[in-house]
């Protein structure tokens, strides 16, 4: 019974691995935060708007879902801000996320550049943090469906694309509005706690519901828009990328840390912003934003057609009688109606105008407004820049202080650490003199003791010579006298024997005369 409930619960852990292996994440998955900006929405919504400051408030409307970026993690979406910085005729159009009270990081860049009058170049460029290198969105004109292949498989459709990188102007209202001659620029003044009053933040979506509800509009952006490998503006990264670009630590390190991959835990989401597209659908009925938009409006707004009037001819009196008091209340009834249109004509002609007045004083608060606040900003970035520099005079000091003492110490440090080897240098030197003396000495003692040995062996060698010499002189000299001395005795010998021959020799010449 134990072998059978652990072979159940090892093949439930298997299946369970096989499930989260047999996952897969679509071709438009990168798995970095830009997944929850989709660039192409973001390109469609540019080309259906106005003007910069209507394109900034859609893009951050909760209705459209289209921006769905929490860089920072409070759980709540980062408010986009767009600003458009001229160089010559190209538009470098900022898309920044504000994330902190001085921290920035920007997500995407338009690029528009007008060719002619009445042709435009437009890219949308992903920054490399947030898309990964060369995630470029531009239009695209088709022709017909066929078959068509990229190096990158997110980008693959079923489109062939007419080579001709400039589009016409007129389809871009936005465009039209940039490039008009008295056009300076456009910088959105809102700022990290200062939002506008139709900001309303929202927590974001799983990145499986946002993709299941952008994914039914992925047939019209990849008709009308497709990926490019590189930027068409030659300038792109000398004038942006080195110069505007604003890149934050908190997002590099949140990539680092995998903090970002939460969103991708809820794979069942997909199909419930699927359903949603399908109802978004069913209520506009048309795939393209801003047609279904018009169409939504102008269905708001169409008034019920006038009641039509009838003519009829009556034979007897009452019958007469009886169509003219119908005749009667239907015209009460008519001029009623004339009336209630009249009112209600000119209750929308009031509404209009004071929708028109509330703007015009709106505009003009938001106006006064702006300047009060980049007033504000401006004495709040010089205080800071005052602030900054009293503190980075105060770091240089203190570092400089700092620096001092750190010299101090490490000239001491050094000093010291010379002084030991030099005395260490000093003590192996002596010792080294010391071992050489000392073997100095014993070479020399040796050879004083192998000089004074071969000294004595010599003088002992020359004494026993001289000593030999002498006794073989002394021999001599010895033989010599002795054999002197044995002639001299030999001599003496026969002296006196000569000597005593003559004496009796003489004895028998002379008698005895006795």
């Amino acid at each position: 019974m134990k072998n059978l409930i652990i072979t159940s619960i090892l093949a439930l852990l298997i299946a369970s691995a096989t499930t989260v292996r047999a996952q897969e994440y679509p071709r438009e998955y990168l798995g970095l935060p830009g997944d929850n900006l989709n660039l192409y929405a973001v390109m469609d919504l540019f080309r259906n708007s106005e003007t910069l400051e209507g394109f900034e408030r859609s893009l951050n409307n909760p209705d459209s879902r289209i921006n769905n970026l929490d860089l920072n993690g409070d759980n709540f979406v980062d408010y986009i801000t767009v600003s458009d910085y001229i160089n010559k005729k190209v538009h470098t159009i900022v898309l920044r996320a504000l994330i902190g009270r001085n921290e920035f990081q920007d997500i995407a860049v338009f690029t528009v550049r007008k060719h002619g009058r009445k042709k435009v170049m437009i890219q949308l460029i992903g920054d490399a943090a947030l898309y990964g290198r060369n995630y470029v969105i531009e239009p695209a004109i088709t022709k017909k469906h066929g078959q068509r292949f990229y190096s990158d498989p997110v980008y693959a459709e079923n489109v062939i694309v007419v080579n001709n990188y400039y589009w016409d102007i007129f389809d871009w209202p936005v465009a039209m509005h940039i490039c008009r001659p008295r056009y300076s620029g456009w910088h959105s003044s809102w700022h990290w706690g200062y939002y506008p009053a139709y900001w309303n933040p929202w927590r974001p979506y799983y990145w499986d519901f946002y993709y299941g509800y952008h994914s039914g509009w992925n047939h019209h952006y990849h008709t009308y828009y497709n990926h490019c490998d590189y930027p068409r503006y030659h300038n792109y990264n000398d004038f942006y990328f080195n110069g505007i670009r604003q890149q934050s630590q908190l997002v590099n390190n949140r990539i680092a840390d995998g903090s970002y991959r939460e969103t991708y835990s809820r794979p069942d989401q997909r199909v419930v912003g699927a359903e949603l597209y399908n109802r978004v659908q069913t209520s506009t009925g048309n795939e393209s934003r801003r047609t279904s938009t018009t169409e939504v409006t102008s269905r708001r707004t169409s008034p019920s057609p006038a009641p039509s009037r009838r003519t009829t001819t009556y034979n007897s009196t009452e019958e007469q009688n009886a169509a003219v008091s119908r005749d009667a209340g239907r015209r009460a009834e008519e001029a009623r109606n004339a009336e209630t249109l009249g009112n209600e004509a000119r209750e929308s002609e009031r509404r209009a105008a004071e929708y028109r007045a509330n703007e015009a004083r709106e505009s003009e608060r938001r106006s006064a407004e702006v300047r009060a606040n980049e007033a504000r900003e401006s004495e709040r970035r010089a205080a800071e820049v005052r602030a900054n520099e009293a503190r980075e005079s105060e770091r240089r000091s203190a570092e400089a202080r700092a620096n001092e003492v750190m010299e101090a110490q490490r000239r001491e440090a050094e000093s010291r650490a010379n002084e030991a080897r030099e005395s260490e240098r000093r003590a192996a030197e002596s010792r080294a003199n010391e071992a050489r003396e000392s073997e100095r000495r014993a070479a020399e003692s040796r050879a004083n003791e192998a000089r004074e040995s071969e000294r004595r062996a010599a003088e002992s060698r020359a004494n026993e010579a001289r000593e030999s010499e002498r006794r073989a002189a002394e021999s001599r000299a010895n033989e010599a006298r002795e054999s002197e001395r044995r002639a001299a005795e030999s001599r003496a010998a026969e002296a006196r024997r000569s000597e005593s021959n003559t004496t009796s020799g003489s004895r028998i010449d002379k008698p005895n005369h006795r």
